[in-house]
């Protein structure tokens, strides 16, 4: 089992840049794969990145590639997402998810949420 919690969203212009994390808490940290997602009002959750256990490998949503990264410090227990170059599109609640076994893009292979935070950028 671990819990998690994200932090870091608030309103910002297109064009910024913000930083999520997401602390876990729990079971070994590093026995995680770690994803991001995001849902927009009226929209399915859909991916963003995904990072491996120990962060050797990663994977991104085309839309998001060279605007995002995802990267993680398993002694902190925290990943992060750090979105550059933000678009008014890139508006939604970001949540992080957690799973055991290796890299995906499919929310229903998660298997531990948190609540998620609010990104919201302004044109």
């Amino acid at each position: 089992q671990v819990q998690l919690v994200e932090t870091g969203g608030g309103l910002v212009q297109a064009g910024g840049s913000l930083r999520l994390s997401c602390a876990a808490s729990g079971r070994t940290f590093s026995s995680y794969t770690m994803g991001w997602f995001r849902q927009a009002p009226g929209e399915e959750r859909e991916f963003v990145a995904a990072i491996s256990r120990y962060g050797s490998s990663t994977s991104y949503a085309d839309s998001m590639k060279g605007r995002f990264t995802i990267s993680r410090d398993n002694a902190k227990n925290t990943v992060y997402l750090q979105m550059n170059s933000l678009k008014p599109e890139d508006t939604a609640v970001y949540y992080c998810a957690a799973r055991t076994l290796r890299l995906s893009a499919q929310v229903s292979d998660y298997n531990y949420w948190g609540q998620g935070t609010q990104v919201t950028v302004s044109s």
